[in-house]
């Protein structure tokens, strides 16, 4: 059967756009779609980019403008009236469940930088953004997962928690390469977490 954007959906049809926001069956992407789309517009951008860094913060930016969206989104889906007001309670919220909600399962590991007050890692084993990324030879050091700090960033600064989300390529003892999001908040942010706990 063909399908037509001009056709109106049937009476057991619903049109998309029409579907309910809350909770229910959610869809997802098949991995090999998505690693399509996104190979595809990776080139896009590297297209408009002469340097790894300015092809990043292509990447970066655009995530941002999803991760605003998709914090909205999946506070509407949970019900979330109450804002989270503490940054360590703010950074759960995305390593699970906006995590969950992009990703199918909970981030690998959050932690706090002991020597920097206002810094915390986010790190996955795996990111789904560079399984099926081939590095071109003139950009070595390219990091496609900047892509995913730009989401996180955007999710942070629209709960009214900005700072800048960067995103390094660690390789462990075993050998094995894990990606750590740095995160660092300004300090207005730090200040405001200093006068709710009191100190």
């Amino acid at each position: 059967q063909e399908f037509s954007m001009s056709a109106a959906p049937g009476p057991s049809r619903q049109n998309i756009v029409d579907r309910p926001l809350g909770k229910g069956r959610q869809d997802f992407v098949s991995q090999s779609a998505f690693s399509h789309l996104f190979s595809e517009f990776v080139q896009y951008c590297q297209a408009k980019a002469s340097t790894a860094s300015e092809l990043e913060r292509k990447l970066e930016d655009a995530g941002a403008t999803i991760g605003v969206r998709v914090l909205e989104l999946v506070n509407l889906r949970d019900g979330k009236t109450r804002r989270e007001t503490r940054m360590l309670g703010m950074l759960q919220y995305v390593h699970t469940t906006l995590w969950k909600a992009l990703f199918g399962k909970a981030a690998d590991g959050l932690e706090k930088v002991v020597e920097n007050e206002d810094e915390f890692m986010i790190s996955e084993n795996e990111p789904l953004v560079n399984q099926f990324i081939s590095v071109p030879s003139n950009l070595p050091n390219l990091n496609c997962a900047a892509f995913v700090a730009g989401i996180i960033r955007g999710a942070l600064e629209s709960a009214g928690f900005p700072g800048s989300v960067t995103a390094h390529t660690v390789t462990l003892d075993t050998g094995a390469q894990r990606t750590v999001f740095l995160v660092k908040f300004t300090p207005e942010v730090l200040a405001r977490e200093k006068s709710i706990s009191g100190a």
